[in-house]
């Protein structure tokens, strides 16, 4: 019977049964590391019940209760959105310092801090006393000062990563090669200078190395040749950084799968470094951006005695100073598996010879944006069967979108191609008939001269799921066609010169569409009309309405209307009306901008009811009155709120973080 109560008390144990309570002197720790930080987002909310063990991002050893790992990583989501360029849609995180009272923690194994906001503080030294950290990283905290030399201490550590802390500088210090049993080390993204030490050369066991986008001078030492189970290596970007005369360290990294040169200034200097590099025969990527190469560089490389890697899938030459497409000709001689192509922000022009479409059987990716290609140069990549991506903006297309596609879709890519941009060229003509591609998912006409009424009867691919044809001169609206694509989620015709009714252009797309749109934008047109009824856009996420000239009132069942909407911009139109005291606005919504309108009345705790969400509320340039009870609890918390002109009557400083008045 005792041997029976034995097993099972250790098989709870084992499996997590028996629970431990965890040691007080860590749990104070910890609650002073909380005094010490600002937490505006609730991350530490759960830090409040005896049990530590138990609070968020802390795990306890079953058998000794001692903290093991502690796991607070801030989350920051971005978006693309076409007006502002890239902005958090979402964040959360904690900022301010990290207490000493860490330093309690003996047990840690595993801490991880990245994307919190430690603005203006250096790395702590006192984190080199967890001397039993297997697991670090402290990226994209901005922090600033050096990298503490006590880091070399743990002496257990495989991860390390201090990635994207702009403002960290000086040097790489020396004691990182005491570092023995490092396996990842991510120092990309800093300010760190001065020579990269050759002690890095002792980390046997590394396997991931990314020093990129810092500002080191000198020579790559050479006693990264010792790293004989490297399989990544990322060096370059934004330094006065050379290799060595000697190509001898590169051969001995015969595990590597992935390899970037970034603006190495010296690498076309030497012809044999390419030799050594095509010889890897693990060479699974390989990236070569801004080093110079021409075409006289690589076509001196006969390829009868010249040969990638069988396993190279990935090739980037983006940024050279290619001219001649006689270069699609070469990396056909010289690779037979390549997936993936990036020769964007070339000096490219010119047509290639079918050799290259027929030749490069597996190729799924081509990203030639930022070249001299005009539009018949598209009939080169007619043939390439396998094709799934395409990419050719701002080049020199200045022929008519009829034209260019009809050349580009007479080959087999009409049945492959998921993904075209020609965006930023100066393509004229209309918008045709593209039901020929019918694998085509995104399709981007943007900044472009595209001109007059989409012709009625115009059909999408089959399978279309974003159109964004903004920054043209297109006129009217919307064709009816457009609304039986049954697949589509994004239309953006926004900047254009659309003139139809809005109730007209949203019945055009009432068909099989209605259940799969989530983005629209038509914004800065000059549609005109009132709201219609839009819920049975059951799926609409966004709607973008701005500078058109749109009437009416706003409706009071807009809530109901848009039971999903995440983001809605009316400003810079002609509503008007006084806002209905039943208006409540959609549960989910995260932004809305109202301004620049008519719209007069008074904006209530009611008009927000059961909101938890919103993030931007922008009202400015109308005639309302915001009035919120002091004693109203929102469940939102706003990043920013814009009343101009508004009158505020009683604003809540919990409810508001940030108030931008303009």
């Amino acid at each position: 019977m005792t041997f029976m109560f034995v097993v099972s008390v250790v098989l709870q144990v084992a499996y997590g049964q028996h629970h431990i309570r965890c040691i007080p002197k860590e749990r104070d720790a910890l609650l002073q590391f909380k005094a010490a930080i600002v937490d505006d987002y609730g991350m530490l909310s759960s830090w409040t019940t005896p049990d530590c063990c138990q609070w968020e991002g802390i795990l306890c050893n079953n058998l000794t209760a001692h903290i093991i790992r502690l796991d607070l990583h801030g989350e920051v989501h971005y978006e693309y959105f076409y007006r502002y360029g890239y902005y958090g849609v979402s964040q959360r995180y904690i900022s301010r310092e990290i207490h000493m009272s860490l330093m309690e923690l003996r047990h840690l194994r595993y801490l991880n801090l990245s994307f919190n906001d430690f603005k203006d503080t250096n790395i702590p030294e006192f984190l080199g006393s967890l001397t039993n950290l297997r697991y670090l990283d402290l990226s994209s905290c901005r922090f600033s000062g050096q990298i503490p030399t006590q880091i070399s201490s743990l002496s257990h550590l495989k991860y390390f990563n201090l990635a994207h802390n702009y403002y960290l500088n000086g040097p790489i210090p020396r004691e990182i090669g005491n570092l023995s049993l490092l396996e990842y080390l991510d120092l990309s993204g800093n300010s760190l200078e001065g020579s990269v030490p050759s002690q890095i050369g002792n980390l046997y066991r590394l396997q991931y190395l990314d020093l990129r986008y810092n500002s080191f001078e000198g020579e790559v030492p050479s006693q990264l040749g010792n790293l004989s189970n490297l399989h990544t290596l990322y060096l370059g970007g934004r330094y006065d950084l050379k290799v060595v005369t000697t190509d001898q360290w590169l051969s001995n990294l015969t595990s590597l799968t992935h390899f970037s040169f970034n603006s190495i200034s010296n690498f076309n200097s030497s012809p044999s470094w390419l030799r050594t590099i095509a010889k890897l025969p693990k060479l699974r990527e390989l990236s070569l951006i801004e080093c110079g190469l021409s075409d006289h560089f690589l076509l001196s490389f006969n390829p009868s005695n010249f040969n990638f890697s069988t396993s190279l899938s990935v090739l980037r030459l983006s940024d050279n100073s290619f001219t001649q497409p006689t270069i699609f000709q070469w990396v056909s001689n010289t690779t037979s598996n390549l997936v993936e192509l990036d020769l964007s922000s070339n000096l490219l022009k010119g047509l290639t010879s079918n050799h290259f479409g027929l030749a490069m059987n597996s190729l799924e990716h081509l990203y030639l944006s930022n070249n001299l290609f005009k539009g018949e140069d598209l009939k080169s990549f007619m043939n390439i069967c396998t094709l799934h991506s395409l990419y050719m903006d701002g080049n020199n297309m200045t022929e008519d979108l009829s034209s260019i596609l009809h050349n580009f879709s007479c080959g087999c890519v009409r049945y492959s191609l998921q993904e075209l941009s020609l965006r930023n060229n100066q393509i004229k003509g209309i918008v045709p008939d593209l039901s020929v591609f019918s694998s085509l998912k995104i399709l981007d006409l943007s900044d472009n001269q595209l001109s007059g009424k989409i012709p009625e009867g115009t059909r999408l691919p089959s399978h279309l799921e974003q159109l964004s044809v903004r920054f043209n001169s297109l006129e009217g609206g919307v064709p009816k066609s457009f609304g039986s694509t049954c697949t589509l989620e994004l239309l953006d015709l926004s900047d254009n010169k659309l003139s139809e009714d809005l109730t007209v252009i949203f019945n055009h797309l009432s068909g099989c569409s209605r259940y799969s749109l989530e983005e629209i934008y038509l914004g800065q047109n000059k549609v005109n009309g009132t709201l219609p009824d839009f819920s049975i856009f059951a799926k609409l996420e966004t709607l973008d309405l701005r500078l058109n000239q749109i009437s009416g009132t706003l409706p009071s069942n807009l809530a109901t209307m848009f039971s999903s909407l995440k983001e809605l911009y009316l400003d810079s139109n002609r509503l008007n009306g006084t806002i209905s005291e039943d208006l409540r606005f959609p549960l989910e919504l995260e932004e809305l901008s109202l301004m620049s309108n008519s719209l007069k009345g008074v904006l209530t705790d009611s008009h927000f009811y059961n909101m938890t969400k919103l993030r931007i509320l922008m009202l400015s340039d109308n005639s309302l009155t915001l009035e919120v009870t002091q004693n109203w609890a929102s469940a939102f918390q706003l990043d920013s709120i814009e009343l101009r002109y508004c009158s505020k009557m009683v604003l809540d400083q919990i409810w508001i973080v940030k108030l931008d008045e303009y």
